[in-house]
C-alpha cells in the first residue's frame, strides 16, 4: 500500500509508470480497459461495489487507510492501481486521425479533464497536452474526464512546436486560439 500512496503524486506516478483511479465510475472504466494491476477497497465499498470487482485483485482496507489512497475530501472507499497507457503522438497519427484536441501549457488538472471529456464527447480521435502543460492522470484531471480518460487516447509531449509541426505533416487542419489573443 505504501508504493501506491507515492502515486499522489507526479514523481511518483512517473517513476512506476502508474496512477490512481479512485471511486467506483473511474474503476470501473479502468477495469473496462485492462489497466488496473490491484485494488484497495474498504469492507462498505466492496460489499457496494464487489460484483464489478470479480477477477481483480482486491486487497481489503480500513477506513484510515482508504483515506491515505484517497486524495478527495469523502472517499469512496474505492481505490485502483493502474497502468498508465503507453500512447505516443506516432501511434495517434498512425491511425489517421480527423480530429486531435491539443491544449499547450494547460496548468489546472480540472480543465485539463474536461477538455478530454468533451474531446471524447465531440469524438475526437485523441488529446495531446503539449508543452507544460498537467499530468493528465493527476486525481482532480481523472475525476473531471468522469471517465473519457480510459475512452481517448492522451498524450503529453513537452515540444508544442515539434506537435503542432507533426500535425501538419499528418495533413490535419491546425486552428489555434489564445485567451489574451487580439481579435483578427
Amino acid at each position: 500500500m505504501a508504493a501506491a500512496v507515492k502515486l499522489h503524486r507526479h514523481v511518483g506516478r512517473r517513476r512506476a509508470a502508474r496512477f490512481l483511479a479512485e471511486g467506483p465510475n473511474l474503476v470501473e472504466a479502468a477495469l473496462r480497459r485492462g489497466l488496473v494491476s490491484e485494488v484497495f477497497a474498504t469492507e462498505s465499498a466492496l460489499t457496494r461495489f464487489g460484483t464489478m470487482l470479480t477477477g481483480a485483485p482486491v486487497h481489503l482496507v480500513t477506513e484510515c487507510a482508504a483515506k491515505a489512497l484517497s486524495d478527495t475530501v469523502t472517499p469512496a472507499g474505492l481505490v485502483a492501481v493502474c497502468s498508465v497507457p503507453e500512447t505516443t503522438l506516432d501511434d495517434v497519427l498512425a491511425g489517421s486521425p480527423s480530429l486531435v484536441a491539443v491544449a499547450v501549457d494547460i496548468s489546472e488538472p480540472g480543465n485539463a479533464g474536461t477538455l478530454i471529456r468533451i474531446a471524447d464527447a465531440m469524438g475526437a480521435d485523441a488529446v495531446v497536452l503539449a508543452g507544460h502543460s498537467v499530468d493528465p492522470y493527476n486525481g482532480k484531471c481523472l475525476r473531471a474526464s468522469a471517465g473519457s480518460i480510459f475512452s481517448i487516447p492522451v498524450v503529453s509531449d513537452p515540444e508544442a512546436a515539434t506537435v503542432v509541426s507533426a500535425l501538419s505533416d499528418a495533413d490535419l487542419q491546425v486552428l489555434a486560439t489564445t485567451v489574451d489573443g487580439e481579435v483578427s
